[in-house]
């Protein structure tokens, strides 16, 4: 694909909710030349507090503020997460456009470019082909990624229902299809799409060195292309 460097392999991540761990995760991207995007719940920049889990135990969950987003996320991609994090599926059309399209266009004011890409927020079933539509008729949103991994590599034609490879809280899976990703000579396109939200990795979901070890593992291959969301999809 010419989008590719004339590359037939592509490596992208995705995290969402922007909170403060953001910035070291992006640290690592930088450091082994990665690329990711990053889904924004505008309207509650800045908050703080924290999320519960395991027995009695709480992760930080401390939103970036908004005049920090333009630096943080310099060589990344921002995207669209909804103006308050709903599940899509829920609500009136007009609900939907109203949360997409005003985030998108918040967010575009903030990092100073056209904001096209979005993931859905909440778990569960979080999209259907109902909200698909209407993002596709009525916003300025060109993707937006799913949830639901596949464990393969292979394009899909539904831009406005992405479904990631893997979660990176999937320890053995990420590097084993990892490992199976180098090793392909593909004759065609193969995307490696890793998602997931950058607080898990306080929670040890992933370790933070077990997260840098694979961005190690997996950079810096000449015959893959390493992109954005934007970058390696559209």
């Amino acid at each position: 694909m010419e989008k590719w460097q004339g590359k037939n392999k592509a490596v992208t991540f995705s995290f969402d909710d922007g909170v403060k761990q953001d910035v070291r995760l992006i640290e690592i991207l930088n450091k082994y030349g990665l690329k990711g995007t990053f889904n924004l719940n505008s309207s509650v920049l800045g908050l703080e507090g924290q999320l519960p889990y395991g027995e009695n135990k709480f992760v930080r969950h401390d939103k970036v503020r908004a005049c920090d987003v333009k630096g943080i996320y310099a060589g990344q991609e921002v995207a669209v997460h909804t103006l308050t994090h709903p599940n899509l599926t829920t609500l009136e059309e007009e609900t939907v456009v109203y949360q997409v399209e005003k985030d998108r266009l918040a967010l575009s004011e903030l990092v100073g470019y056209e904001v096209v890409g979005m993931a859905y927020p909440c778990g569960g079933v979080n999209n259907d082909d109902r909200v698909a539509d209407i993002l596709k008729r009525r916003t300025g949103v060109k993707y937006s990624r799913t949830i639901t991994p596949t464990g393969n590599f292979d394009l899909q034609n539904n831009l406005y229902r992405f479904n990631p490879t893997i979660h990176y809280g999937d320890e053995n899976g990420l590097f084993k299809l990892g490992e199976k990703f180098l090793n392909l000579k593909p004759d065609k396109p193969q995307i490696y799409y890793i998602w997931g939200h950058s607080y898990e990795l306080d929670m040890n979901i992933i370790s933070w060195e077990r997260f840098e070890e694979f961005c190690k593992f997996i950079s810096g291959k000449a015959d893959i292309f390493y992109g954005t969301n934007k970058e390696v999809l559209l």
